[in-house]
């Protein structure tokens, strides 16, 4: 989402923290499309484009930037091509818009029948969806493998049968202010996976005691993405599910089995995290790129976001001030697969494509540039080397001045920092959001309640739960 714009004070000026985290989210996350709103081309020639072996990838935003690492991966993929002689290109086009436009644009396309994209990026959330409307092919079961994480694998499939595979995943984890705690005489700031919400409350209570709010522009303890999109969806789920054990609201059909007793457990977790005292007032406005940046700015101690966040907010902040463990409870996956279009007049080309851009070197090239790998090879088999790497180790990178920029502290073998022991056994534990083909019914529901728990007047819990329970059972088949 584009970030909306909130000046601070009465300079009317950004403060040097947030403003170096958003250049670098500008130029780490830059979209690419024609002045008119149209998908752009983001690597070849437009007449390249006209050639009759062409295997057109549409996709979202790459956090790596234009030209980043899914472009490098594609140009590797040809250079193999061209050299095994096969008259077949890729080309990646990148939608414009938001996640939710980006889908209304595939499924326009594909419901037409057009043949304009052959292999399309699809969020995990979607591909119930397109696999039921016969919008995608299946595939190979062999595409996905025992080296794919588990818990990824489960989102490529729909009724028993692969439609889809794992391309780059994306899990909810904590980022917080090293430098906040010791200055408010915590000893040990490596938080890591026992930490829970109370010992986080207390921590935040911890900073704000030692007057942290009277320097730096610190105001609460941690923020979200509390606006009414996904990024709300995604917090409820997580609060949802680290209230009740094993609760998933949909079945394996995508029916609803959700109760209000359930939805009442939920409910009070997601309050209890987001109450006044500990969440700064602007979450409920806020999107992952407004969140990010009140972070970075130091307005708060802790901060639930995404992977890429770590990259990003280690071009303003040193390891020494910035920490991240996995998220308290139970955290969301994400992330994009990639599906093989019905209409795709390259079929069995696309196919292979998707097989190169989901292996082991490939995974190992996007955890090297910040996203999170499919795979388990990428973060433990240390002769595992990036596809696109000509140097033995040297993560890929888009240019001399991105090398000289990236400031995110890599372990031994070059990968992020993190990648094994924090990012890997959050993918590992992460819960997916309801799988149904209604998808987009489920979460507009399930945000527009959610809501509700902000208003000037909320409503009680037990009343929130039952108007939930009744809208759901509304919008989703149910047992």
């Amino acid at each position: 989402m584009t970030p909306r714009s909130r000046l601070r004070g009465g300079s009317g000026r950004c403060p040097r923290a947030l403003a170096a985290v958003l250049v670098a989210a500008l130029a780490l996350g830059a979209c690419s499309w024609a002045g008119d709103g149209r998908p752009q081309d983001s690597g070849q020639s437009a007449e390249a484009g006209t050639a009759e072996g062409d295997i057109v990838v549409a996709s979202g935003r790459d956090v790596t930037g234009k030209g980043g690492v899914r472009q490098k991966l594609i140009e590797q993929w040809n250079r193999e091509q061209e050299g095994a002689g096969s008259a077949f290109r890729a080309r990646l086009v990148e939608l414009p818009g938001s996640a939710d436009q980006q889908r209304s644009q595939l499924l326009g396309a594909l419901q037409s029948g057009s043949a304009e994209y052959d292999v399309v990026n699809l969020d995990v959330t979607w591909v119930p969806e397109f696999a039921d409307a016969g919008l995608v092919r299946q595939l190979p079961a062999d595409l996905v493998d025992a080296d794919v994480i588990p818990s990824v694998a489960a989102t490529a499939s729909w009724g028993g049968k692969l439609y889809a595979v794992p391309f780059n995943s994306d899990v909810g984890l904590l980022f917080y202010r090293r430098d906040y705690l010791k200055d408010a005489g915590v000893t040990d700031t490596e938080l890591g996976k026992g930490t829970e919400w109370p010992t986080l409350q207390q921590l935040i209570g911890s900073v704000g005691d030692a007057g942290r709010s009277k320097q730096y522009g610190y105001e609460k303890g941690w923020t979200t993405q509390l606006a009414p999109y996904e990024g709300l969806t995604v917090n409820g789920i997580e609060a949802f599910a680290s209230a009740v054990d094993g609760l998933h609201l949909t079945d394996g059909a995508g029916r609803y089995t959700g109760s209000v007793q359930d939805l009442e457990a939920g409910l009070k977790e997601l309050r209890d995290r987001t109450n006044a005292p500990y969440t700064l007032g602007d979450a409920s406005r806020s999107d992952e790129a407004e969140s990010l940046g009140d972070f970075a700015d130091g307005r708060t101690a802790f901060l639930r976001h995404w992977p890429y966040a770590y990259r990003t907010l280690h071009q303003s902040l040193t390891d020494q001030q910035l920490g991240v463990a996995p998220l308290p409870g139970r955290a969301v996956l994400g992330g994009q697969n990639l599906a093989v279009t019905k209409a795709s007049k390259r079929g069995a080309a696309a196919t292979e494509l998707i097989r190169f851009l989901t292996g082991q070197s490939s995974e190992r090239c996007l955890l090297n540039e910040g996203f999170a790998a499919t795979r388990l090879s990428a973060y433990n088999d240390n002769g595992l080397k990036c596809a696109t790497d000509k140097s033995a180790g040297s993560p890929p990178t888009a240019s001399a001045s991105a090398e000289s920029t990236d400031r995110m502290p890599r372990d031994e073998q070059k990968r992020p920092k993190y990648a094994r022991d924090t990012l890997l056994p959050a993918l590992q534990n992460a819960v997916q959001r309801p799988r149904t083909p209604l998808y987009g019914a489920f979460t507009q529901t399930f945000t527009t309640e959610l809501r509700r728990l902000y208003a000037d007047k909320p409503p009680s819990d037990e009343q929130l739960a039952k108007d939930l329970h009744e809208k759901l059972t509304g919008a989703l088949p149910h047992t």
